[in-house]
């Protein structure tokens, strides 16, 4: 069950695509005076650094693969401490675990996105870095945030995964940090199937995240050139069909976030002053609308609820919540992560274990998730409505939510 994006998949996705099949022409690169060459992967990344306000883009093989370019294009490696939400996708955690940094969880608020008061906490000599994660299509406080990083010196890394089209104060998302990552998987916003993005303003960040992305080379290589490697890099690139899919994909964001903000508004409205519920706090109304989350005022309420839906509370909601995140659980970073090319112990011992976070607990025990645009039990939202709802369907859902309220 995908995101909002999936559910539009239509003509313009198949045109952009044929018009690939057509040549047969799948790399990304090219010769711009070849007819073969449709330049569908450049032409997303400069479309979508321009919807963004961003003055670069590089597309990545997915949201995971953004954050590790991201990572590296700010040297972050052994020893070296990120500041990372308790509550989001392992791939956050999983791609600082992977630079052979060292993930420092952190509490979140009623918004579910980073504590900034608990950054503060969580602060030593050794944190290099804060990553803020946008979650469910929500911005985080990005004002506090970026005057803590100020502060303190501390890069920010946004992970805006599921938050493609969101806005905070008027920026879009990804643009306020030093750089920001992006996903395409068939959840998000907009999709490809698979894909994701990098966003920066500073040029030297952009060169070297492109150059981790394909094996060091420098911004825009066409062809096979020898040399001129800057860094030791991956292979994260995507290839035109992604490209194709993620183009048609993306000249459609504003509809889908319009849609998406208006259809949640109607449904909030409808749901707004039942007795022993609220709604998680937005920063700021630009947000992606994709999800909206009922807090009840004790657990035991968002239980009952939860099994009438056929979902869990958020708590339960699998790979976002570090609790069930059994990669991590009761391992300790240093001993269990150590980089093999390093031969003595870096940074501090962290070990990570259930309900190391009890004030992310006990938000997320007494939250529900209803889909607006993603519909994805995965995040503990398989009831709702979609992008496709109608006036008709969205009073229906929420008089059913209603009655079950009532009757808890």
């Amino acid at each position: 069950m995908p995101g909002p994006g999936a559910f539009l998949f239509g003509e313009e996705e198949r045109a952009e695509l044929l018009d690939v099949m057509e040549t047969g022409y799948l790399s990304r690169y090219g010769s711009e005076n070849d007819p073969n060459y449709k330049r569908k992967v450049v032409t997303f990344e400069k479309e979508f650094a321009e919807f963004s306000g961003a003055k670069y883009c590089v597309a990545v093989n997915s949201g995971t693969g953004a954050l590790m370019a991201c990572l590296a294009a700010l040297g972050i490696g052994p020893g070296d401490e990120v500041i990372v939400p308790g509550y989001t996708f392992i791939a956050s955690i999983s791609s600082i675990i992977h630079a052979r940094a060292i993930p420092v969880l952190a509490e979140i608020d009623e918004s579910l996105t980073i504590d900034p008061e608990d950054i503060r906490k969580k602060i030593t000599d050794k944190t290099k870095a804060i990553m803020p994660v946008h979650m469910l299509g929500n911005p985080c406080k990005m004002d506090e945030i970026m005057d803590i990083a100020k502060e303190y010196n501390l890069f920010v890394i946004e992970d805006c995964c599921q938050s493609a089209g969101a806005a905070y104060k008027g920026k879009k998302i990804g643009t306020i940090g030093h750089i920001g990552a992006f996903s395409l998987n068939v959840f998000k916003t907009i999709m490809a199937g698979d894909g994701g993005m990098v966003i920066t303003n500073d040029q030297a960040l952009y060169e070297k995240a492109f150059g981790f992305h394909d094996q060091g080379h420098k911004p825009n290589r066409m062809g096979l050139e020898i040399g001129n490697r800057s860094i030791v890099g991956m292979n994260l690139r995507i290839n035109e069909l992604t490209g194709a899919v993620a183009l048609a994909q993306l000249r459609k964001i504003d509809k889908i976030v319009t849609t998406l903000r208006n259809n949640k508004n109607k449904l909030k409205e409808e749901l707004r002053g039942l007795d022993g519920v609220g709604f998680r706090k937005i920063n700021d109304e630009e947000e992606c609308g994709t999800l909206l989350t009922l807090i009840f005022e004790d657990k035991e309420k968002a239980v009952k609820f939860a099994k009438k839906i056929g979902a869990t509370t958020i708590s339960e909601s699998g790979w976002h919540v570090y609790n069930n995140m059994e990669q991590i659980l009761n391992k300790k970073t240093v001993t269990e992560y150590q980089c093999p090319f390093v031969c003595e112990k870096y940074g501090r011992e962290i070990e990570y274990h259930k309900h190391m976070l009890p004030k992310t607990d006990e938000i997320l025990e007494r939250s529900v998730n209803i889909s607006v645009g993603v519909v994805d039990k995965g995040l503990g939202a398989p009831y709702g409505i979609s992008i496709l709802s109608g006036d008709e369907e969205i009073q229906k859902i929420s008089q059913e939510i209603k009655n079950m309220i009532k009757s808890l």
